[in-house]
């Protein structure tokens, strides 16, 4: 499958993002086993080198989905406002079951259009963002950050449900976009599925289709066991520390010719069999893999 279908507001795409919010995302990210980088990691000129050095593994992942999704407002902002380029839907699993994560308005919602993402976040803070003066030195300026879910954490990991729910929801939208460049799925989790073998949920959700290819999935694992060594989009399974770690792997889909392309840009030197899994991730790392994942689009500018 070719994977080149425009994405329009007359044939616009789907993101669904899939977050744990097991017990154990209470976890505190150890800023220990976070590498230093030589370089601040820019993703669409934003800083996400610090992201999550002392939060929890939740506060980590929502801080990152929450500007990913600003991110992809101002991608689809124009002069005359914010296009529907995309649907996008954010479900949580936990203690509180399987259902929509995004907070405010947009409540209890499977899928919302980007427009309405931009216009209505739960709230607006303002953050202190440090930048380079120009001249060697640091300075310190308030921006605003729009806020469209907030961290929770409690209970199972009910993962099986939750592919099967995503699989309800894009088994609706596909058949009203035929032939929209394929949704793309991350799945972002710590933990083992208390519900079951997710494997042939992911597979069964991999195998709906547009006419231009089949739904893709990330699997993002950002444990921070220090004894299992980070490795990111491998071609094989070789290395893997457990059964969980090869179920995630053997699930997640292939990337695409223009996903490896975006890794590239990322540092990353992929092979063509090269899946969307991450193990042992800390939060710049999660950031990159959503920008892999989220910018693999040919956007038409109309």
């Amino acid at each position: 499958m070719a994977y080149t279908a425009e994405i329009s507001r007359a044939n616009p795409s789907c993101f669904l993002f899939l977050i744990d919010q097991s017990g154990s995302m209470q976890d505190v990210v150890d800023p220990a086993n976070i590498q230093p980088m030589a370089h601040p990691l820019v993703v669409d000129g934003r800083n996400y080198t610090h992201t999550a050095q002392g939060r929890t593994k939740a506060q980590g992942v929502c801080e990152a989905i929450n500007r990913l999704l600003y991110d992809i407002v101002l991608r689809c902002s124009k002069e005359t406002g914010i296009y529907d380029y995309f649907e996008i839907g954010v479900v949580g699993y936990g203690g509180a079951g399987v259902r929509p994560a995004f907070g405010g308005v947009l409540a209890s919602r499977d899928l919302v259009t980007i427009s309405e993402i931009g216009n209505n976040p739960i709230r607006i803070e303002q953050r202190k963002k440090k930048e380079d003066d120009g001249a060697g030195g640091i300075f310190e300026r308030t921006v605003k950050f729009p806020v469209w879910l907030d961290p929770t954490a409690s209970g199972g990991t009910p993962m099986c449900e939750a592919l099967a729910r995503a699989r309800s929801i894009l088994s609706g939208w596909l058949p009203q976009h035929p032939n929209c460049f394929p949704p793309v799925v991350i799945h972002i989790s710590d933990g083992e599925s208390t519900d079951g073998e997710p494997l042939e949920a992911m597979r069964s959700l991999t195998s709906l289709s547009s006419n231009d290819g089949n739904v893709l999935l990330f699997n993002l694992h950002i444990s921070g066991n220090p004894n299992a060594k980070p490795i990111s989009f491998p071609d094989s399974p070789v290395g893997l520390p457990d059964q969980y770690a090869r179920t995630m792997f053997e699930g997640a889909s292939m990337l695409t010719s223009l996903m490896r392309t975006i890794a590239q840009q990322h540092g990353f030197n992929l092979s063509d069999g090269a899946k969307g899994f991450v193990l042992n991730a800390d939060m710049v790392l999660v950031v990159q893999a959503l920008d892999i994942g989220t910018r693999a689009a040919n956007m038409a500018d109309r």
